[in-house]
């Protein structure tokens, strides 16, 4: 679905956000994690054709996005964090922009919004943040892509309706399909992503499934502090950490200490899921 070699990008070129990267996606609904400016949004540019590589590829269904192939252009769908809508009704929204995406489905559509609450003939313009987001959603959903890039989604969303995403992405995912999660709330979708991949300043750190973690590293809670573990945080009721799983044992994937292993042992992961 997405192929990146040798990719470097920078705006001001002494300062390299990606460095000779390399990685691929395949079908499955990816969460893209990373601190703050290590560079989650440029990808999504990237990938969605919005920013050029300085140096490598990035190709989307065997097409270099900087192309801007109209076909490959109508396989992909960005929804960014930030956005300005029109002024127009929700409706007149749909109907010119839902045009240029040969897959989409107005019934589809009609249902998103029904299920987060939402009124085909409300004014873009007169929604609230959560709303406008809401509206986007259903639309980049309801588009079917074979790629779907969000990022933040959840962000500005309250508590049902964040509920409500996860229902709309995991009945509207199939295995013909890659949608990429750029996101901070990882408790939000810790039962959807998988696989994951995690971002660090000019490189990825991981890119597995969810398998591929579990098989690797083992995520435990007690009451002491493990000697030997990769990340240890302390909390009310004990110890969250996450060690080297040497003996095939079974454990829940926790994201945020996951994330936090990663980041804080970069070495030591690359040693363990490249044994």
């Amino acid at each position: 679905m997405v192929e990146i070699n040798n990719l470097t990008f920078y705006y001001r070129e002494r300062k390299p956000i990606f460095e000779n990267v390399s990685f691929e996606m395949k079908n499955g609904i990816y969460g893209l994690l990373g601190e703050n400016g290590v560079g989650k949004t440029t990808l999504l540019r990237i990938i969605s054709g919005l920013c050029f590589p300085k140096k490598g590829s990035c190709q989307v269904l065997g097409t270099e996005t900087a192309l801007r192939n109209p076909d490959m252009l109508k396989q992909v769908y960005y929804l960014p964090e930030e956005f300005i809508v029109p002024s127009q009704t929700v409706k007149s929204f749909v109907k010119l922009n839902s045009v240029f995406y040969p897959n989409f489905s107005n019934e589809q559509f009609n249902s998103y919004l029904n299920d987060f609450h939402l009124d085909i003939d409300s004014r873009m313009k007169e929604l609230s943040f959560g709303q406008k987001k809401k509206v986007l959603i259903a639309f980049a959903i309801s588009l079917n892509t074979p790629l779907t890039l969000l990022d933040e989604p959840t962000n500005g969303l309250d508590i049902p309706s964040k509920s409500q995403f996860r229902k709309v992405i995991a009945s509207a995912f199939d295995e013909n399909k890659c949608i990429l999660i750029s996101t901070h709330q990882v408790r939000d979708l810790e039962s959807l992503i998988d696989p994951i991949i995690i971002l660090d300043r000019n490189q990825v750190l991981l890119n597995n499934t969810v398998e591929e973690i579990s098989n690797k590293l083992l995520f435990t809670y007690s009451t002491t502090k493990p000697e030997d573990a990769l990340f240890t945080e302390q909390t009310m009721l004990g110890y969250t950490s996450v060690l080297e799983n040497k003996y095939n044992e079974e454990s829940t994937l926790n994201i945020e200490a996951l994330f936090n292993a990663v980041v804080t042992n970069k070495e030591k992961i690359r040693n363990i899921f490249n044994a």
